[in-house]
């Protein structure tokens, strides 16, 4: 029987010896944390500790103390820098306001200008993906969007309008002229080789196509409606047959994801309206690639 004790202790000691979880009491801020602490075995000795009975303290090194949860354990990343925000304009913003289209995030423009509505797209974008929304576009940002969109195309940049003119036809620089480039969709007013003014302007699809070819100006109707498709062509200029330079509603709405049947749209009616008041019957029109 004595024996049988005696291998009984020996095992309990051999079980205390080996790795286990002990219970961790409340910090001392009072706050509990996790309720075990799980000790793993690493082939490193922990460091001894005092018997409960007293006795010497051991002089092996204490362990380190656990970091403090409410600190950062590194320092914090730079913040992002900021590449565009509200006010900011240039072909630039248009690439972004291009690329916001294409996630749907952006449905007005491209305009080139970095107004209310981008930097509430920006700010949408930036939230869905766990960013700050700030609703500036950053690197970090800027990098996400990449990635989720292909590079825009020129007329993806200029679905609106605001497209730079090419060089005027050399057949513009004479007299008065409504000069219209289809290359640059746009029509220049000049007068004696000087352009007074310029917009963007849209043509027929390929089934009605605008023609080229030097005309003039043979009548001008304020408010007119066609006879043939039954649609407004407010400040109408008419230069070939049924074919003229009016304002298009619906080119102000689409832009060039449509196309006239034939007429040269113009989408601003403040600049049309401006452009018809100066031009004259008998006024040249010159339109060219």
């Amino acid at each position: 029987m004595g024996r049988a004790i005696t291998a009984a202790l020996a095992a309990l000691a051999a079980l205390a010896a080996l790795p286990g979880c002990t219970v961790q009491p409340p910090d001392g801020d009072g706050k509990r944390r996790s309720p075990v602490h799980i000790e793993l075995p690493s082939g490193i000795p922990s460091p001894a500790r005092t018997p409960p009975g007293g006795g010497s303290r051991s002089t092996a090194p204490s362990a380190p103390a656990p970091p403090d949860d409410d600190k950062p354990s590194a320092a914090p990343p730079a913040p992002a820098r900021v590449l565009w925000s509200r006010g900011a304009t240039g072909r630039d913003v248009r690439e972004l306001q291009a690329r916001l289209r294409q996630v749907a995030w952006l449905f007005e423009g491209p305009t080139g200008t970095y107004g209310e509505q981008t930097e509430r797209a920006v700010s949408g974008f930036q939230g869905k993906r766990g960013l700050p929304r700030t609703g500036r576009m950053d690197t970090v940002t800027w990098q996400r969007l990449l990635r989720m969109t292909r590079e825009p195309g020129r007329w993806d940049l200029y679905l609106m309008g605001g497209q730079p003119a090419d060089p005027p036809d050399p057949r513009c620089t004479r007299g008065r002229v409504l000069c219209i480039d289809k290359t640059s969709r746009t029509l220049r007013w000049m007068i004696d080789g000087r352009t007074v003014s310029t917009v963007a302007v849209r043509f027929g699809s390929s089934g009605t196509p605008t023609r080229e070819g030097v005309f003039s100006v043979y009548w001008k109707s304020r408010d007119h409606v066609s006879t043939l498709y039954d649609s407004p062509m407010p400040y109408a200029m008419f230069f070939s047959g049924g074919q003229a330079v009016h304002y298009s509603a619906d080119f102000a709405a689409r832009g060039y994801a449509g196309a006239s049947h034939g007429c040269v749209n113009v989408r601003d009616e403040a600049a049309i309206a401006e452009l018809y008041a100066r031009v004259r019957d008998g006024d040249k029109v010159v339109v060219s690639w």
